[in-house]
């Protein structure tokens, strides 16, 4: 696509908004421009990346997004790659996203076409996933609406005005940060304060008295999880990561990086304002002068702040009391260690590289002429073990029940873990040491807890594909705590695969070298990138 066009569609796509506004939902097909632009969503300005749109579409939809990249700024990566997260990506794993892994980045002044099916109806979200650069803005929303929602008769309004995100924010860099992240603010639906700040405006979410709404909340983090409330109400859980549950009564919820949820609540308390509350477990903690907060307005209400006060909760989720509705049971026999496959992945911190490790290996992405995992295989590399990184990559069998027994790490810790192309059974939750094979939750982002916690979790290999597991606390994710799946090597194929995402390769390698010839190959003896290492001691 040429560059004027590109320019034309980031006018285009870019309106002029006020503080905490969204930009117009696209979907299921659009344009999403990706540009350079002074943001203060804090009151803090800095060149960033906007927070992106909502993307919609209706369930058994098709998605075809063209990401136009328009990113100039070098104090950020200007080269990316757009994971759909929670998408399962079946017969589409080219466009899963995740750099050097599924494909090449996207350079400059190129645009690149994401086409995959609406598989599953819930709500997911969409994010780089190259180096940490969502922490510079690129994430946003998604929402799959199920047309017949078994739960349609428990709520009346499920819309844009209801979804919640929640972001952390830096006013350094993501290439800046060294050591241990500390965000400077939480952004509730893209604005927030921070300690010393402005007083900038927060995000508003506006009911009407008697009501029921069903919100989605999305942590967006790069790094803290949240208690969740919102004062004088209680919440029905109905999705975890966009899989069913049955409906849940709490009235606080704990939200890790990347996990999302549906609840139902009814508007039926005084009208007036409410304080939204999203504490972190790392920055600047509590509410005092609207930090980590944003305003729950009912119609009727005056402009103003709350005046409402936090009360201790008495009914905080606990993940172990969520339960799958649809196909309940975990895969494989009602007892620990009955599947076909178990692996057990001991994660861990090495102090001398000051990277993260699983059984002892630290992912490090493969760089040119390495190709990524899935063109490995398309090259004709078939075993698990010639793949690189060598020792992060693992062969599956087509059709297996595979079983993940995963301990905690105190550094850094509690530890979101993520699988990409499939939702999971968690047979046994943190924090709590009996297994649950007959309607465990079914997600896709699990806490692996602290201490004596065991998480295990199981899903079944019915998807061909390299699928990442990896930390969602990005930072870490960039230190070297992932490893792939090799799932299905000889179904995984890039028969449906566009000419452009051919032509991602030879277009990053010749902006790399523009002067050297373009010669891709798999290449297993290559020097392969070494990413920066982050120290990390929080938590």
């Amino acid at each position: 696509m040429s560059f004027l066009l590109l320019a034309s569609l980031a006018l285009f796509a870019s309106p002029v908004l006020s503080a905490g506004e969204r930009p117009p939902a696209i979907g299921p097909a659009g344009v999403l421009s990706l540009t350079n632009k002074v943001v203060a969503p804090d009151g803090f300005a800095r060149s960033g990346i906007e927070f992106g749109p909502l993307i919609k579409a209706n369930w058994n939809e098709k998605f075809a997004i063209t990401v136009a990249n328009l990113l100039t700024d070098k104090s950020m990566p200007v080269n990316t790659a757009i994971h759909w997260h929670g998408l399962f990506q079946r017969g589409s794993s080219w466009a899963d996203g995740p750099a050097f892994v599924t494909q090449c980045p996207i350079i400059p002044n190129e645009s690149f076409d994401y086409v995959f099916d609406a598989d599953h109806p819930g709500t997911f979200w969409y994010h780089s996933h190259l180096k940490a650069q969502y922490c510079d803005g690129l994430r946003g929303p998604i929402v799959i609406y199920n047309p017949n929602d078994p739960y349609r008769d428990m709520y009346d309004v499920d819309d844009e005005s209801t979804i919640i995100t929640l972001a952390d924010w830096y006013h350094l860099f993501s290439l800046q940060i060294r050591g241990a992240a500390r965000p400077d603010s939480t952004l509730i639906n893209g604005v927030g304060r921070y300690k010393g700040g402005p007083k900038v405006d927060l995000a508003v979410v506006n009911v009407e008295a008697g009501k029921r709404y069903r919100f989605r909340l999305v942590s967006m983090a790069c790094d803290p999880n949240w208690q969740f409330s919102i004062d004088g109400h209680q919440m029905t859980i109905i999705e975890a990561d966009g899989e069913y549950t049955e409906p849940l009564v709490v009235d606080s919820l704990q939200i890790f990086a990347g996990q999302r949820y549906s609840f139902v609540l009814k508007a039926d308390q005084p009208v007036g304002n409410y304080w939204i509350r999203a504490d972190p477990n790392i920055g600047d903690r509590g509410f005092e002068g609207g930090l980590n907060s944003a305003i729950f307005r009912y119609k009727g209400a005056a402009a103003q702040e709350p005046t409402s006060s936090a009360s201790q909760s008495q009914k905080p989720l606990r993940e172990s009391d969520l339960h799958a509705t649809e196909n309940p049971a975990a895969p494989g026999r009602p007892v620990p260690g009955g599947a076909d496959v178990s692996l057990r992945l001991v994660p861990s911190f090495n102090t001398q590289t000051l990277s993260f490790e699983i059984n002892g290996k630290s992912f490090i992405p493969p760089s040119l002429p390495t190709l990524p995992v899935m063109l490995q295989i398309m090259s004709g590399t078939k075993q698990a073990q010639e793949l690189l990184p060598q020792g992060s990559v693992v062969g599956l069998e087509r059709n297996k029940v595979v079983e993940l027994i995963i301990p905690p790490l105190a550094i850094g810790g509690p530890h979101p873990m993520h699988l990409h192309g499939h939702a999971f059974s968690v047979v046994r939750s943190a924090g709590n040491a009996s297994y649950n094979f007959a309607n465990p939750v079914r997600r896709d982002v699990v806490s692996i807890g602290a201490g004596n916690d065991e998480v295990t979790i199981r899903f079944t290999t019915d998807n061909p594909g390299p699928w990442l597991l990896h930390c969602h606390i990005d930072f870490h994710l960039e230190n070297g705590f992932a490893m792939v799946f090799a799932e299905d090597i000889p179904n995984i194929t890039g028969d449906n695969a566009p000419q452009q995402w051919k032509e991602l390769c030879p277009k990053y390698q010749r902006s790399l070298n523009p002067a050297q010839p373009v010669a891709m190959g798999n290449t297993p003896k290559s020097r392969r990138h070494q990413p920066r290492r982050l120290a990390t001691g929080h938590h």
